[in-house]
């Protein structure tokens, strides 16, 4: 980080320009991060109180709802805090744990998602060996993997994003701290070590999407050959909530970070980034 020592702080977008807009846009952020927290607050304490959700699936979940509430903490309190107050301003250490943590729960959800696609495939296609290949222990090992992936991605992100210099001002595209605005700032012309960034993330989040892509097509499969309509409405019905998280989740990210310019406009890319 001491390439960019000269710079104490960065801007953020500004969500809007005139106050009564800025003041608006607090209110909305505020209802829907406190519906968010609340959402996920209940399910982490059913889980947690309930003994009977001590299941596999509601375990992932625990984890799931815990990398959400991570990243909406991260990213949503400096966001209300500027619209209230009027204000773009994020420190420099600020924005490199702000970006550190957003990449840490959004990988960590990414991979949770895939660990429950795995559940899911299991719980259908391999109902016999359910127990076996998800006891408590292989549950804990899945997921202290998966959050230590993300940690491991976030930390890879952050330390090559805040060792390159920036010379290209402070102004960040975007309402909190991201990679892509990091390195859009940086004059560095290591593209190899960018590239190289960039090609371990995509390979490493195709995997995942390739995975979740081929147990759906495997349950699916197994699904149509279940001959009661009931038992097939049953089985759908387990998979099609995190089917559309997934497809949610993915959509937008795609979006947000690969879409075209010509469709580009700072409207639509705050509402993808409030989605995402």
């Amino acid at each position: 980080m001491s390439n960019s020592s000269s710079i104490s702080h960065l801007l953020l977008l500004a969500l809007a320009d005139t106050r009564q807009l800025q003041l608006l846009h607090f209110c909305l952020f505020l209802g829907i991060s406190l519906a968010a927290l609340l959402g996920n607050g209940l399910i982490i304490s059913a889980v947690a109180c309930g003994h009977h959700l001590h299941t596999p699936m509601f375990f992932f979940l625990l984890n799931l709802a815990l990398s959400d509430l991570g990243s909406i903490c991260t990213t949503v309190p400096t966001a209300l805090h500027n619209s209230l107050w009027d204000t773009r301003h994020i420190s420099y250490i600020g924005c490199a744990a702000q970006l550190f943590f957003f990449v840490f729960f959004i990988s960590a959800e990414y991979f949770l998602l895939t660990v429950m696609c795995y559940d899911r495939y299991v719980s259908i296609c391999k109902p016999l060996h359910y127990g076996t290949l998800l006891g408590s222990r292989a549950c804990a090992h899945m997921a202290a993997a998966a959050w230590a992936s993300a940690f491991l991605n976030a930390l890879m992100h952050m330390t090559n994003a805040f060792s390159l210099p920036l010379c290209h001002g402070n102004a960040l595209g975007q309402f909190f701290c991201e990679v892509p605005q990091i390195l859009k700032l940086s004059c560095s012309k290591s593209y190899l070590r960018k590239f190289g960034l960039l090609l371990i993330s995509v390979c490493l989040g195709f995997g995942c999407f390739v995975f979740m892509v081929f147990s759906y097509v495997q349950i699916f499969r197994a699904v149509l050959r279940i001959p009661s309509e009931q038992g097939q409405h049953k089985a759908f019905s387990t998979c099609l909530p995190h089917l559309a998280v997934v497809s949610l989740f993915v959509s937008t990210g795609i979006l947000a970070h690969m879409k075209p310019p010509s469709i580009s406009s700072p409207s639509l890319d705050l509402a993808l980034s409030v989605l995402y």
